[in-house]
């Protein structure tokens, strides 16, 4: 909805590479271009401050940001987030659309913050976007916010009326007792998935060809397979691509994982730990003996 409220032909928006699958899409979908920016596992898949600079033009529109990250879990702290806000306090015709589906999932104490935080500046050209389905549990009721300066919020909101008028009230009212009521299990719920990540983390650090960085947030991995391209697989076939990877893998072993190439950034793939300590060992284990057998 901002993007179909704000968007003209030939707008751009900054996507931050790897990116949530749907972010290139919507901005296509409204007549905007993307223009993605590639991130590097040495900097943690963190958008650099030099390559902002580098893809703002007069002609972007926005920044997409997320933090913590899907797929890659990367969460900026302050002193990150100022590097960035610096360059974008530079360029006031860039609105920053900050994707906070993860704020509460972020582990070893790391304390979320964000882009208007930092810059009070931003926050009459930010648009805060969040939602109940992660930290909440709550994926199939379908509910998400935003809020934002008044002439974009009521923008989204003409369009909205005009699209799906709005979601049911069954899930207004569970959504609204989820963000009010007792949140005492959020810690608790965070114990358990920093326990999962440190455990995905070790074992595929143990695999050989495989790199993985310990994300900050979120309850997902994306570990560099670049170690195994050029390797042949258990089956014969030689692995070109983190696709070929991740297919390979499903084939020998009955592991599925998302090659990275979807998400914009490779040779990665990406693993969700939203699952038991005992199927994560089993499905790293098998990663580890698959890892093992390409030659």
């Amino acid at each position: 909805n901002a993007f179909m409220a704000t968007l003209n032909p030939g707008d751009e928006v900054v996507v931050p590479a790897p990116y949530w699958v749907s972010y290139p899409e919507m901005v296509a979908l409204c007549g905007g271009t993307p223009v993605f920016v590639s991130t590097t596992i040495e900097n943690k898949f963190k958008l650099q401050a030099a390559d902002l600079e580098k893809a703002i033009t007069p002609k972007t529109k926005w920044l997409i940001f997320n933090s913590p990250s899907n797929p890659s879990g990367a969460a900026y702290s302050r002193e990150e987030l100022k590097a960035l806000t610096d360059v974008l306090v530079k360029h006031p015709h860039v609105w920053v659309l900050t994707d906070d589906m993860y704020e509460h999932l972020t582990f070893d104490g790391f304390k979320f913050t964000t882009p208007a935080e930092v810059e009070p500046q931003l926050y009459d050209r930010t648009l805060t976007m969040n939602g109940v389905s992660k930290a909440y549990a709550m994926t199939g009721w379908r509910i998400g916010y935003a809020a934002g300066p008044l002439q974009l919020i009521k923008a989204m909101d003409m369009i909205q009326g005009q699209q799906t008028s709005g979601t049911n009230s069954v899930a207004q009212w569970a959504a609204l007792e989820a963000l009010e009521g007792p949140q005492d299990f959020i810690e608790q719920n965070k114990k358990v998935f920093q326990g999962r990540r440190d455990l995905v983390v070790s074992m595929l650090n143990q695999a050989k060809g495989l790199k993985c960085p310990t994300p900050e947030g979120a309850f997902y991995v994306y570990p560099s397979c670049e170690g195994l391209i050029g390797k042949t697989a258990p089956s014969g076939k030689v692995i070109e691509t983190d696709e070929d990877f991740v297919s390979e893998l499903l084939e020998a072993e009955g592991v599925a994982v998302v090659h990275g190439s979807a998400f914009g950034l490779g040779p990665n793939f990406r693993i969700s730990y939203a699952t038991s300590e005992t199927l994560l060992e089993e499905a790293c284990r098998r990663i580890q003996r698959f890892c093992g057998a390409c030659k």
